[in-house]
């Protein structure tokens, strides 16, 4: 679950390394974000000479948690970190690659771009 204040690692090369949660974003009061939920951030961290800076806001797609997220056949899947990967308005990755495993979860939330740039898929 990742709501406002929690930090994030970037999974992918856009130049940015940590991000902070400012708003979850979808319908109505969202308090918590979950994998494949979009969220609103503050780049907190960046490699320099980069295209995203520090102090930069950006969009970004949650792709791993730490907390378990449950799945119909029964099993629950972890992760070692809380994750995003950075997208434009077209829900696409800003980088070009994308690291470490993501959920299978993103491929019903229509991110294919990000799944297939993914090394693993749990």
């Amino acid at each position: 679950m990742i709501q406002q204040q929690t930090y994030l690692n970037v999974a992918d090369n856009s130049g940015a390394r940590k991000l902070m949660c400012l708003r979850v974003l979808g319908t109505g009061n969202c308090r918590y974000g979950e994998i494949g939920d979009k969220i609103v951030a503050v780049v907190k961290d960046a490699l320099p000479n980069m295209p995203i800076k520090r102090s930069d806001i950006v969009t970004a797609v949650i792709v791993r948690t730490r907390q378990p997220v449950n799945r119909a056949s029964g099993m629950s899947i972890r992760f070692d970190d809380n994750a995003a990967v950075i997208i434009n308005a077209d829900g696409n990755p800003r980088g070009t690659r994308v690291f470490g495993p993501v959920a299978r979860e993103l491929r019903d939330k229509s991110y294919t771009k990000i799944v297939s740039l993914a090394p693993e898929v749990l």
